[in-house]
């Protein structure tokens, strides 16, 4: 998975030009530019985000290239299609041919791609974390995300609102062992639900980033747990896959489902009643941030090691109102 220190062969090296290419420079959200140089005289930067065609990256995306253009750099972006550590090694191990003055990157396993982006780094490249970031702290030089902990303290806040004085049990869906941003929001719920004594877990189950996985679980869940009050997803294919579960056991509007983020198929569920709430982050705000961190570590100004972005609870009441908050499917 990681790239070798020894000699590089010739088509090894074709091969990884190959797949940037074919990754395209602009695939999230259709804009962009290709290539990159060397960062000892480039203002190359590089976006590589948890995977590609979703409304949260895409929203990140449009922000960060807004201020490179504004700051007087390029900034390209190349996705995996699946939110695979695999995959996004591949990616970033490409880069590694040819690395830009800075790589803001998701890493999509806080352990996994340690070795690919520390060899990113190795060849000159500053390190900027946007969304999630690695175990080790020593990478990167910012990391910019929200608070996901105090996310998912907030979704089970919203949760016992929701619930009123009703007893219960409450099911929250993760999405991958090792992703540190959803596995955040899963601990802060769980924490914070101690804090409502009538309502208790139901468990925290995996669905590996699948809607049909999350779909199943909620199905079966409901089969197992009568007193079943609540689901908390905790990203956008996990809540969508347990709409997907609960309109298919006609369970729509009696289990109250909190979802994070607020991609326009979200929205539209909670303007619909399958949702009875959304934890919104600003993706936007973390792009333009990552950009302007990228950007004053390669030119030697004060760089912020962790900034954190807001994070806000809509409710179909209120959901006219907070539409700044909305992702975007394009630039």
């Amino acid at each position: 998975m990681q790239l070798s220190k020894t000699l590089i062969t010739a088509g090894v090296l074709a091969s990884a030009a190959s797949l940037v290419a074919a990754c395209g420079s602009g695939q999230i959200g259709d804009s962009g530019s290709g290539g990159s140089s060397n960062p000892a005289n480039s203002k190359k930067l590089a976006l590589v985000p948890g995977v590609q065609a979703e409304p949260f990256y895409i929203s990140m995306q449009c922000a960060a290239q807004e201020e490179a253009k504004k700051l007087g750099y390029d900034l390209t972006t190349q996705a995996p299609q699946s939110f695979d550590a695999a995959m996004q090694t591949t990616i970033v191990n490409a880069l590694g041919a040819n690395p830009p003055a800075a790589l803001l990157v998701t890493p999509t396993d806080d352990q996994a791609l340690r070795a690919p982006i520390e060899q990113v780094k190795n060849r000159g490249a500053k390190i900027i974390e946007v969304d999630t970031a690695l175990k080790d702290t020593s990478v990167a030089v910012s990391s910019i995300s929200s608070d996901n902990a105090e996310g998912g303290k907030l979704a089970a806040q919203t949760m016992a609102k929701l619930v009123g004085d009703k007893p219960g049990s409450v099911l929250v869906l993760d999405t991958i062992a090792g992703t540190s941003t959803s596995n955040a929001r899963a601990k802060g719920f769980t924490d914070e639900l101690k804090n409502h004594p009538n309502l208790k877990s139901a468990g925290i189950q995996f669905t590996q980033n699948e809607p049909d996985q999350a779909a199943g679980k909620v199905t079966a869940a409901l089969a197992s747990t009568p007193d079943l009050v609540g689901v908390f997803a905790t990203n956008l294919n996990t809540g969508e896959g347990a709409a997907t579960g609960l309109r298919n056991s006609g369970r729509i509007g009696q289990v109250d489902l909190v979802g994070f983020d607020a991609s326009p198929s979200e929205v539209d569920g909670l303007r619909k009643g399958e949702y009875q709430a959304l934890i919104a982050q600003d993706p936007a705000s973390i792009g333009t941030q990552g950009v302007d961190q990228a950007v004053a570590a390669i030119e030697g100004k004060t760089v912020t090691r962790h900034l954190t972005a807001q994070l806000h609870s809509i409710t179909k009441d209120d959901l006219d109102q907070n539409s700044q908050y909305f992702y975007k499917q394009k630039c």
